[in-house]
């Protein structure tokens, strides 16, 4: 784990979950850093949301810190904004620094009052304990109903020295992005302007999170947020951006993956690949829609070769095509022909299916180019148990 410099974090229990482990994290650069961040793009949109999208546009792209909790998502309450106000209020005062330069985010259960106090009162402790070593205690303290930390790392070399991306997220269910999902914080220490961190933060949401679904439900919280510090004092140039979008793009493709791994009640990651349609939004809807269809995500869960789904689900998309072009592969085997049956040993490819991933190739077959790539998990009895007792 090679991460950022010039980063700190914590992470502590404040009374906010019924399981008494870490709910409240925070995430500290030691100089101002530039910034970019999406958000949810629900009608209905959490406090924090709106607070931490208020507090970038004031700051002009300058972040200091990132407060978040976990085990509520103060939302769709009387006191949501206050409460967030005062959190941010009270960090900037610790730090001595202004309050639009905190981001605030939330995550866990819609329409219950939080008190303020349980945040506030938890922030000299967490204070106290800030370290470049707790970078895993803050990607625990965020979890929900995910069973295990999602973190991704990259290095990158460039000509006037080495930098530093690393990335944390959570989620495991509530996953449909439109703009982004859950909550996701990338940091690096390479001089980026908040221009040039928008750009790139667009660019890799739309191949990473906004490439991924679990269950088809999209979360009134959903913010990632992309920091860029420069404590390693290296500036890239504009050949050299690209080696920094990458970073930035691997960083976040990961996150995704393994949010769609962890789906609840899952056990296999789904990737899907569309190919050869006539443009890249018109690939990544084909392939969005089986990535939410219940009857392709069941029939892997049961390892069943059931291509026919697959087609009818690329049939519904909305996207026009010729059903006799299409070639549709299962874990690399043919299963489909320019849209009839192919030849397949059935037996072979359910035991491959029983593989932890699981790799749908969609194929259009003509001169068109348009591709997207898509993660997805299958649909278990775990989901109705997880989501059947969430609040109780």
């Amino acid at each position: 784990m090679n991460l950022p410099l010039g980063y700190r974090y914590a992470a502590t229990y404040a009374g906010i979950r019924k399981e008494k482990k870490p709910d409240l994290g925070l995430i500290v650069s030691d100089r101002t850093a530039d910034a970019a961040a999406v958000f949810t793009r629900n009608v209905v949109q959490a406090a924090p949301v709106q607070v931490a999208r208020r507090h970038l546009n004031a700051s002009k792209g300058k972040v200091t810190a990132i407060l978040v909790n976990a085990g509520n998502a103060n939302c769709a309450t009387r006191t949501g904004e206050r409460v967030a106000t005062a959190s941010c209020r009270a960090l900037a005062k610790a730090l001595k620094t202004k309050s639009k330069f905190v981001l605030p985010a939330s995550t866990g259960v819609i329409g219950v009052e939080v008190d303020s106090k349980l945040i506030t009162g938890s922030i000299d402790r967490l204070i106290s304990t800030l370290s470049p070593d707790n970078f895993d205690a803050v990607a625990d303290a965020i979890l929900t109903t995910d069973t295990r930390r999602k973190i991704a790392f990259k290095r990158v070399s460039l000509k006037e020295g080495e930098v530093r991306v690393a990335g944390m997220t959570k989620g495991a269910g509530m996953i449909h992005p439109n703009m982004a999902t859950t909550l996701g914080f990338v940091l690096t220490d390479t001089m980026l302007p908040p221009a040039v961190l928008r750009e790139m933060l667009r660019v890799a949401t739309e191949r990473s999170y906004n490439s991924l679904s679990v269950d088809g439900d999209m979360s009134t919280n959903d913010t990632v947020a992309l920091l860029a510090n420069g404590a390693s004092t290296v500036k890239p140039s504009a050949k050299e951006r690209p080696l920094i979008q990458e970073a930035i793009l691997s960083v976040m493709e990961s996150l995704a993956q393994q949010i769609a791994a962890d789906g609840e009640g899952a056990r296999k990651l789904i990737v899907i690949q569309a190919s050869g349609f006539k443009t890249d939004a018109q690939a990544r809807q084909i392939a969005r829609t089986v990535a939410n269809s219940p009857l392709v995500k069941t029939a892997i869960a049961g390892s069943d070769p059931n291509w026919g789904r697959v087609l009818a689900a690329c049939g519904y998309a909305g996207i026009p095509f010729d059903p006799a072009s299409i070639d549709i592969f299962l874990q690399d085997a043919l299963v489909c022909s320019k849209g009839l049956a192919a030849d397949f040993d059935e037996t072979a490819l359910k035991r491959r299916l029983d593989e932890s991933e699981v790799r749908i190739n969609i194929i259009m077959n003509g001169k068109d180019r348009g591709e997207a790539r898509f993660f997805s998990c299958d649909l278990r009895e775990g989901y109705i148990q997880i989501n059947g007792s969430y609040r109780t």
